[in-house]
């Protein structure tokens, strides 16, 4: 990681693959991850950490298993420790993650959606 600033739509248009997030940033522990969705992803949960979800751009629907949170760009929500939820974005969402570093993107769940993030590729030296 750099200790310069980081634009985030560069980093957004660095890659196009779904639900594979990328590392922009680190704080502490904690990661600030990047990603582009579409679909609809697995019920999960992250047993012993919040996950907070910032939209950058389209809408992320986030199912909860007591009701739905929709979410424009400049909107976030934290998931709680602990409750089941399931990303979803009928069209191309971008979006930040904000969650400890090792914080698998399936939870507990586990399967061939998992994906370990990577550091974004820094497409230019501005």
């Amino acid at each position: 990681m750099t200790t310069h600033k980081v634009n985030i739509a560069e980093k957004l248009a660095g890659f196009t693959e779904q639900w594979a997030p990328r590392r922009i940033a680190r704080v502490n522990d904690y990661e600030v991850k990047a990603a582009r969705l579409q679909g609809e992803f697995i019920w999960h949960t992250h047993e012993d950490t919040d996950e907070l979800f910032l939209v950058v751009g389209g809408t992320l629907t986030i199912r909860l298993r007591d009701g739905d949170v929709v979410l424009g760009p400049g909107e976030m929500y934290v998931v709680p420790r602990g409750v089941e939820h399931c990303p979803a974005a009928a069209d191309e969402a971008q979006i930040l993650l904000f969650e400890p570093a090792g914080t698998p993107n399936t939870g507990a769940e586990g399967g061939d959606r998992t994906r370990e993030p990577v550091d974004a590729q820094v497409l230019s030296s501005k």
